[in-house]
C-alpha cells in the first residue's frame, strides 16, 4: 500500500496526484479497465460496495473473495501485474441490514468487514451512517464515529489473526447519498460545510483515541464529504471550485488525510483535475462505466438490426422486458408516467439497467446478438453512425472492427478522463 499512500502523500503536497476507484462488477467493465492501466502502467484501485458483495453473497452473488478471485484471474489472463491491484471495500457497514436493530445490524456489519480484510481488500471505507429500525431518523457524529471505531477494530483484528499485521488505509465520513445513487431529482446541492467536516473528523480522531486505534488512525488516509457534484436522472451537477473553497482551505490543515469524492461520474475532465487539485485526491466512479457499457450495447444493437433487419436479437426489447418482470431495482429511483418510465429505464444517468446485466434473458441476447455481429461485417460507416467518438481509432487500426472491441474503447474514454487527471505527473515523468 507504500505506493498508493505516496499518491495521496504527494497530493496533499500540492502535487496533481491521485488516484481512481473503479466501482463495478462487470466483466466488460473490469476487462476495460484492466487493459488501460496495464497500457498506462499505473495502479489500479478497483472497489466492491457492501450490498454488492458481501458474507451472503450481495446482488451479484460473489463473497468478497470471490470478488478478488474473479478480478486477479482475469488480470493474469491479461497479462497485467497484479502488485498494482488494489481492492477496496465500498460502504462497509450496516447498510444492508438497516431494516432490523442495529445490535443486529451492526454484527453483521462487522463480519462483513471481517471477510473483506481476510480476502485481501486492503482500503476499507467505514460507513456506519445510516440508521438502523431502532435509531432515530439521523445518527449524531458521536454514534456514527463510535460504529465506524468498532467497525475498524474488526478490520484490525482480522489482518492481525490473518496476515500478522495491518496495513489497511481507511476511509472515514458519508456526506453522499445513499449507494446506488440519489433515488429523487435534485433540485439544489450544497458542498459539505467546513464545521460539518471539521466535526466529523475530530469525533472520529477522539472515538479512535478511546478504542485504542491510534495505530489505525495513522491509516486513515480520506474522508468522505460532499464537494458539490452529483447527477440524477437527466442532469449533472458540474464541480464549481469556488464553492468548494472552504473545504479545500480546511484539508491543507490536516495531516496525512485528503478528501474521497463520490459520485463524480459524468463530471468533465477539467472538473477532474480541478477536484484532485483541491485535494480529491481519490475520485469514485461506478454508473458513468455501466452507462457507457449500455450505450456500446445498444449502439451494437441498432448496428445489428441495419445488418439482419428480419432476425435480430431484440437486446434492447429483452432488456426492458426482463427490468419490467422485476422492477426492484428501478422502481424507486424513476417515476412518471409509462414512456418516462421507459425513457429512464434505459437512459438514465443513474444507470439502475447495470442490475440486470446478469440475467439469463439478457446474457441470452447478448449472446446471440455477438454471434450475430461475428458472422457480419462491420462497415466503417456503420461505425461512424453509432460509435462515431471510435470511428478515427478505427480507421488508424488502434481498434479491432469488432464488436466487443468497440464496447471496450468505449468504456476506456471514461477511465482514461480519470487517468488523466489522478496520474498526470506519473505520466508526465
Amino acid at each position: 500500500m507504500r505506493r498508493f499512500q505516496a499518491l495521496i502523500e504527494a497530493n496533499k503536497s500540492g502535487k496533481n496526484s491521485g488516484i481512481y476507484a473503479i466501482c463495478s462488477a462487470h466483466p466488460w467493465v473490469l476487462e476495460a479497465s484492466i487493459r488501460y492501466a496495464k497500457q498506462e502502467n499505473t495502479l489500479l484501485l478497483i472497489e466492491a460496495t457492501a450490498n454488492q458483495v458481501n458474507q451472503f453473497g450481495g446482488y451479484t452473488g460473489m463473497r468478497p473473495a470471490d470478488f478478488i478471485a474473479k478480478v486477479e484471474e482475469m488480470a493474469d489472463e491479461l497479462g497485467f501485474d497484479k502488485q498494482l491491484l488494489i481492492f477496496g471495500g465500498d460502504h462497509l457497514g450496516p447498510v444492508c441490514w438497516t431494516s432490523e436493530n442495529s445490535q443486529a445490524a451492526m454484527a453483521k456489519a462487522c463480519d462483513l468487514v471481517a471477510e473483506y480484510v481476510k480476502a485481501g481488500f486492503k482500503k476499507v471505507h467505514l460507513d456506519a451512517s445510516m440508521p438502523c429500525a431502532d435509531d432515530p431518523d439521523a445518527l449524531s457524529d458521536d454514534i456514527v464515529a463510535e460504529r465506524a471505531a468498532l467497525l475498524c477494530q474488526t478490520a484490525e483484528a482480522a489482518a492481525i489473526a490473518t496476515f500478522g499485521s495491518s496495513d489497511i488505509v481507511y476511509v472515514i465520513g458519508t456526506e453522499v447519498p445513499p449507494p446506488g445513487g440519489a433515488d429523487e431529482q435534485i433540485d439544489s446541492l450544497q458542498p459539505t460545510s467546513q464545521v460539518a467536516a471539521q466535526e466529523t473528523l475530530a469525533c472520529h480522531r477522539e472515538l479512535f483515541a478511546n478504542k485504542g486505534l491510534a495505530d489505525a488512525w495513522q491509516r486513515v488516509v480520506a474522508m468522505v464529504v460532499q464537494p458539490g457534484v452529483e447527477f440524477d436522472n437527466t442532469q449533472v451537477f458540474d464541480y464549481k471550485p469556488n464553492e468548494a473553497s472552504a473545504l479545500k482551505d480546511f484539508i491543507r490543515t490536516v495531516d496525512r488525510i485528503a478528501f474521497e469524492a463520490h459520485s463524480t461520474d459524468y463530471q468533465t475532465a477539467g472538473a477532474y483535475q480541478s477536484l484532485v487539485a483541491d485535494h480529491f485526491a481519490i475520485l469514485k466512479v461506478g454508473p458513468e462505466l455501466t452507462f457507457a457499457l449500455r450505450e456500446g450495447l445498444f449502439a451494437l444493437h441498432h448496428i445489428e438490426k441495419q445488418l439482419l433487419p428480419y432476425v435480430h436479437s431484440q437486446f434492447i426489447e429483452v432488456v426492458d422486458e426482463v427490468m419490467l418482470a422485476e422492477p426492484t431495482s428501478w422502481q424507486r429511483f424513476y417515476h412518471g408516467e409509462s414512456q418516462q418510465l421507459r425513457f429512464l429505464r434505459q437512459f438514465s444517468f443513474s444507470d439502475r439497467i447495470r442490475y440486470y446485466w446478469h440475467q439469463d434473458a439478457v446474457q441470452k441476447a447478448l449472446a446471440t446478438m455477438l454471434d450475430n455481429l461475428a458472422q457480419q461485417t462491420l462497415s466503417l460507416p456503420l461505425i461512424s453512425q453509432y460509435f462515431p467518438e471510435l470511428y478515427q481509432q478505427v480507421r488508424r487500426g488502434e481498434i479491432e472492427r469488432d464488436a466487443k472491441a468497440l464496447v471496450i474503447a468505449k468504456i476506456q474514454r471514461v477511465v482514461a478522463r480519470y487517468s488523466n487527471a489522478c496520474f498526470a505527473m506519473e505520466k508526465a515523468s
